[in-house]
């Protein structure tokens, strides 16, 4: 059986009915957690350039985020993923290898105001959509990631697919033929992190998925060997002899992926390659309590080589391209005591104590260092003060990662509350995670949308 078949085949046969209390847990997190980010991600330039493009006239069913304008549901899917990934401050997948919620919640949301869907509609598309994503990932991965291929998009474009036709109720042969056609909708290369692009392959990612379903319903057709086929995804994205398409057909829903083993949760809005970092030196700051910065002669952060090839960046030279730095990452936590928003924001990575440090700051390829757990997102951070001492941490497994280390409920519903406060009004923004706490018993998602309404913030642009 052809790969677009075998996905079909089980989309079309998972019911909400049957699934188990964690993944419902886990789909209403994503959901908030996103929503969140897509908030906070809203007031940034990239989303307000993708509208204004787009050069819309104001109608259309479903909302842009962060405002009371309206779209068609392929622009909001594509302005609103743009949003939720701009701060990078959302969820990612480890069997997908890459950002999964930021793709797949911004074309539900769109597809469901649409079409007027339910709760448990929402919830089984988001199970359904991150169970396809995690296989096809682990199929490819990580020979296709370290090519160069950013599988938010290149992989994710196959969950967007997956979620929108089980929560829009696509037939097998509809899904089958959605999920083939958007092996000619994927894309997206790392050479763009650190920059607004990263971010439109989040938006272009949710829109392609989502337009891929609509035009199998209404009966758009796609060669069914799309993946198999000698020119089909596996062999274009990842050359003969580097995938294992078994991977992807194995396993499936046993255990769902959502649960086990589940997404990785942010505390610090910057690239997740960077956060046990950060996790080390907050842990030298939480032990030693806040370094004298003239005291600090040297800092050494170890992480896995295959997280430097985007991260190894000594002199970030913009708010985004800070966001990939692991060197400015870690001084800030060093000097801080915390990494928050407004450290990638007004041009806080330019600031002359932040400048002067930071050649001090060296990333290197984390080698022949013993961690209780080995992970590729091991890390050890070394501070040598000018008075010889050596202050260091190691952490094996960052807390956020999988669900095997979870953020607490009430620590991610104030991350939520933070974001949604940046756009919302504090008593929405609660109200607003309750809505979301209860989704499975919401007849309407319109109806859950129409707390998001806002006046459209104030945006300043840059100077030419």
């Amino acid at each position: 059986m052809k790969l677009a078949r075998h996905f079909a085949e089980r989309l079309v046969s998972l019911r909400y009915e049957d699934l188990p209390p964690e993944a419902v847990y886990w789909s209403k997190v994503a959901v908030m957690d996103t929503l969140g980010v897509m908030l906070a991600g809203s007031r940034e330039e990239a989303p307000h350039i993708v509208e204004d493009v787009l050069a819309l006239g104001g109608d259309g069913p479903c909302l842009i985020v962060g405002s009371n304008r309206r779209a068609g549901a392929l622009d909001a899917a594509l302005i609103n993923g743009t949003a939720a990934h701009v701060l990078d401050f959302d969820n990612t997948a480890a069997h997908m290898g890459g950002h999964v919620s930021a793709v797949m919640v911004p074309a539900l949301l769109a597809a469901a105001e649409a079409f007027d869907c339910s709760g448990r509609d929402l919830l089984l598309g988001h199970v359904a959509g991150y169970e396809v994503g995690a296989r096809i990932g682990q199929s490819v991965n990580f020979y296709h990631t370290e090519l160069g291929w950013h599988p938010t998009w290149t992989v994710g474009v196959f969950a967007v697919t997956a979620a929108c036709a089980r929560m829009l109720h696509l037939s097998v042969d509809e899904t089958e033929t959605a999920l083939a056609m958007a092996t000619s909708l994927a894309g997206g290369t790392k050479a763009n992190f650190g920059t607004m692009t990263k971010s439109l392959h989040a938006g272009s990612c949710a829109r392609n998925g989502l337009q891929v379903v609509l035009l199998a319903k209404k009966g758009f057709t796609a060669n069914p060997n799309a993946f198999e086929h000698k020119q089909g995804y596996f062999e274009v994205f990842n050359g003969k002899g580097n995938y294992d398409a078994a991977k992807a057909t194995a396993h499936w829903a046993d255990p769902l992926d959502i649960v086990v083993p589940g997404a990785s949760y942010k505390l610090y809005p910057c690239c997740y390659s960077t956060h046990a970092a950060i996790e080390a030196a907050l842990n030298i700051v939480k032990k030693h309590g806040r370094l004298d910065p003239q005291s600090i002669a040297r800092v050494e952060s170890h992480t896995a080589d295959v997280r430097l090839l985007h991260t190894d960046r000594p002199a970030p030279n913009s708010e985004l391209d800070a966001k990939f730095s692991v060197q400015y990452c870690v001084l800030r936590a060093l000097l801080d005591g915390k990494v928050v928003m407004e450290h990638f924001e007004n041009d806080a990575y330019r600031e002359p104590l932040v400048r002067e440090l930071l050649p001090r700051v060296e990333a290197i390829p984390l080698k022949g260092i013993a961690f209780d757990k080995e992970d590729p997102f091991n890390a050890l951070v070394r501070v040598t003060l000018s008075d010889g001492r050596v202050l260091e941490s190691a952490v094996d497994f960052p807390l956020g990662r999988t669900s095997a280390n979870p953020i607490a409920f009430e620590d991610l519903k104030a991350k939520f509350e933070n974001c949604a406060g940046r756009v919302l009004p504090a008593p929405t923004a609660q109200a607003l995670a309750s809505s979301i706490d209860a989704m499975d018993r919401l007849a309407h998602v319109r109806d859950l949308m129409k707390q998001v309404v806002s006046a459209a913030p104030v945006l300043i642009r840059r100077s030419a």
